[in-house]
């Protein structure tokens, strides 16, 4: 690949996208007054980077490349936006005189997402893809880089943004969407939709992606809306300067998985451990993710006194039942196990497996409701500034999310990436594997000298 500064991605153009009629909820005039209130899990994302995801994608056929096949991107991400107007709009900041407090909605303007035509002509296909070490330039895919959801309030900035960018030998179609509107699963709804009304063509065509679920949730004795103790929103942005990281993208089979999935469960079921939270099996990923735990542990050379924490971002929808799967805005919270860092490096697979099971069991029905009906009471945010620490570990995104399936119209994925946004020591992104059939990927980001040494671990991508 050339370097940087021989092959830059030069944007060619910018223009915003509003939502069209086409698709099957219109933004007419009515949507112009519609106030979005963000729910409590969306709230405590408004200090977060936005979440950034792509996918990269073979050459468009021969004829159908540059401003034609741009034109039409935007022209279906226009009709996907019909479904999602309210990605359209804009974030803004209200304040409470009686309390001194602010509140924050999701006002349905219409103002449109960003949409952005790049090229990286000196950028191929195997660049990004073939790499185990994911190169920097890939982070130049993304727009609306280093802004949080304050920062879009603040500015009145977009809420979305896409970015289409031309490589020598492929297409990389990115999205960047305010964490503090969406999570993870409706993010890869929008992209689905998006991919599928390009595949299909004409904005008639029969939909097989389902519509979302606009309306936010509350609980029954949450304020609406929901008053931040801030004089001004900027109050509550919290900067965080990350030591130097790099990335590499390991690919697991659906066998290796099974084989993790299977020592983890006899190594628990031989030592009989077990609690009143955790359930009876342990999953493919929290064999997997006890597997990353336990070899970046080792990479980083942790002290075995050292207290080292595994943060997984956990899907809400299922456990609450009054929120649907479709719906459109976040239910996400962290579930968090802690040990030392000899206790899982010493006690096995199976029983840092069941750490992580334990952790997530707990997060209830009954327990989620409770901390979202008084989270007002002492409101809480996500930063990255006084949670990070050089002996954790954080996983987002999920296998179950559909980002293989974004056929376009010329061919399926080749890869997928994400920006640089929310890129600490110890950030590990869960994705499902390119040859499906329960494989996985994972996109890990450590600090130089231990990413170098687990990539050189042959006990890390797992054989037998």
């Amino acid at each position: 690949m050339a370097t940087e500064d021989s092959a830059p991605v030069r944007v060619v153009s910018r223009r915003m996208v509003r939502p069209s009629s086409g698709g099957v909820a219109t933004c007419s005039a009515e949507h112009a007054a519609e106030m979005v209130h963000l729910a409590p899990w969306d709230l405590q994302m408004l200090t977060v980077d936005y979440i950034q995801k792509g996918i990269l994608l073979p050459k468009a056929p021969a004829g159908d490349g540059g401003e034609r096949l741009v034109g039409r991107l935007a022209s279906s991400f226009a009709r996907a936006l019909g479904r999602f107007y309210p990605f359209a709009g804009r974030l803004a900041a209200e304040e409470q005189l009686e309390d001194g407090g602010v509140t924050v909605s999701l006002r349905c303007t219409s103002e449109g997402a960003e949409f952005v035509h790049a090229v990286a002509p000196g950028v191929t296909v195997a660049d990004v893809a073939a790499s185990l070490y994911i190169p920097r330039v890939v982070w130049s895919f993304f727009p609306l880089d280093g802004l949080v959801g304050a920062d879009a309030v603040a500015g009145s900035r977009p809420v979305l943004a896409a970015q289409v960018t031309e490589l020598a030998d492929g297409v990389f179609v990115a999205m960047s969407l305010s964490h503090a509107v969406a999570d993870g699963t409706a993010f890869w709804h929008l992209f689905n939709t998006w991919s599928e009304m390009n595949r299909s063509g004409g904005a008639d065509a029969e939909m097989f992606t389902p519509p979302p679920v606009l309306e936010r949730w509350f609980p029954d004795a949450c304020p609406v809306p929901v008053p931040l103790p801030f004089a001004k929103l900027e109050h509550m942005i919290r900067r965080f300067d990350c030591p130097p990281v790099e990335e590499c993208f390991f690919h697991f089979s659906a066998e290796s998985i099974k084989k993790l999935k299977a020592r983890a469960n006899a190594e628990v079921d031989r030592a009989g451990v077990g609690s009143a939270t955790s359930t009876a099996t342990l999953s493919s990923l929290q064999s997997l993710l006890a597997h990353v735990w336990r070899s970046v542990s080792r990479a980083r050379r942790l002290s075995p006194v050292e207290e080292t924490t595994y943060t997984v971002l956990v899907g809400c929808r299922g456990r609450v039942k009054r929120v649907p799967q479709t719906y459109a805005g976040n239910a996400v919270v962290r579930a968090t196990a802690r040990s030392t860092a000899g206790e899982i490096l010493d006690r096995g697979l199976g029983w840092t497996a069941r750490l992580l099971n334990s952790a997530i069991a707990s997060l209830d029905e009954a327990a989620l409701v409770g901390s979202l009906t008084s989270w007002h009471q002492d409101p809480r945010f996500a930063y990255q500034a006084g949670f990070w620490n050089p002996a954790m570990v954080v996983t987002g995104n999920s296998p179950r999310f559909d980002a293989y399936g974004n056929d376009f119209g010329w061919g399926p994925p080749v890869a997928v990436r994400s920006g640089g946004a929310n890129k600490v020591d110890g950030r590990v992104t869960v994705y499902e594997g390119r040859g499906g059939g329960g494989s996985m990927g994972l996109e890990v980001c450590l600090a130089p000298e231990a990413l170098a040494r687990l990539a050189a671990d042959d006990g890390f991508i797992y054989q037998d």
